[in-house]
């Protein structure tokens, strides 16, 4: 697998775009992609958030060889961890060895719309431990019963298996969600390349299982619009601390982005048309021990995007 991928990203784009982007991809040679799990967009300038699980089976049909994964799916509270297991044995089943589930503890800005109480983040990591317990019972097949602390399930069944089971990987932004990952996971994912989460993940059993890092870009051929779309679409990337895992709703993430500045989503976004800045961002990755790294591109020019990677930015990574 190369190890550049590309993201696809729910809060922005309808379904059938999304669909069409996969398609994309794999024709001009990606190898993988990760999609987004949202109920609500970050803010409501980004306008979008279908059903993760409809769309990878629009995905499933329309490709033939890309690999797909979450990124992330939250299998704690919006959705039981027994839905979760049966939602991605059936889309295993749709692409056999091309799907792998991706699972976090999730952001209260969709988990809150079933009514539940958001917990604290200690409690969040324990539920995903558990969850991650009943998806991989479940997926062992037979009659299936479990009691524990967070869930239970009683006498569940998936009929519908696929060989090979779907890997599943678990998200980190810290070193203990990585031991997590490392213990439980088949591999980790992350958003950002903090020193230590990588040697956190193998050092808890992770070895040599996938490493995946997100980055997000804004191509354009003009720098300026750019950093201006960038900055319009996505001003979530420069919003700092724990906001991101507490705000409920895209308004608040609206009103918190009033204080962020141009200046500081381009910190964080690679914006404009030179690929030597693209590649200092991948390589940031790859040095923190990451193997493999998609690439978000903000807002439109999709399509140009794939061809920049393609011809710009891929070859020269060596």
């Amino acid at each position: 697998m190369q190890p550049v991928g590309i993201a696809l990203s729910s809060e922005e784009h309808p379904p059938n775009e999304l669909v069409r982007q996969a398609q994309q991809a794999e024709a001009k040679g990606f190898e993988y992609a990760l999609i987004s799990d949202h109920f609500h967009p970050w803010t409501d300038t980004q306008g979008q958030s279908p059903f993760v699980w409809s769309v990878l089976g629009g995905i499933a049909q329309t490709t033939q060889r890309l690999r797909v994964g979450t990124g992330v799916t939250c299998p704690t509270i919006r959705l039981h961890p027994a839905i979760v297991a049966q939602a991605a044995a059936t889309v295993g089943a749709m692409m056999p060895g091309r799907f792998f589930l991706g699972v976090g503890t999730g952001e209260n800005l969709n988990e809150h719309v079933v009514g539940a109480r958001w917990p604290s983040a200690d409690t969040r990591q324990d539920m995903l431990e558990e969850a991650v317990e009943v998806i991989r019972q479940l997926w062992q097949g037979g009659n299936q019963s479990y009691k524990g602390r967070f869930y239970e399930v009683e006498n569940a069944r998936i009929y519908t298996l696929p060989d090979p089971l779907p890997d599943l990987c678990i998200a980190a932004s810290g070193e203990s969600a990585a031991e997590l990952a490392g213990r439980k996971g088949d591999g980790l994912i992350s958003t950002a390349p903090k020193e230590g989460i990588v040697d956190a993940f193998r050092s808890a059993g992770g070895g040599e299982k996938p490493t995946f890092g997100q980055v997000h870009v804004c191509y354009d051929e003009d720098e300026k619009r750019a950093r201006r779309t960038a900055h319009e679409v996505w001003p979530n990337a420069a919003i700092k601390g724990e906001l991101g895992q507490e705000l409920p709703l895209p308004r608040h993430f609206e009103q918190a982005a009033d204080m962020v500045s141009e200046d500081d989503v381009a910190e964080l976004v690679v914006c404009g048309p030179d690929p030597e800045r693209h590649l200092d961002q991948l390589r940031k990755y790859f040095d923190a021990g990451y193997r493999y790294v998609y690439v978000h591109q903000v807002g439109d020019h999709q399509d140009d995007f794939l061809d920049f990677y393609q011809r710009e930015v891929i070859p020269k990574l060596g």
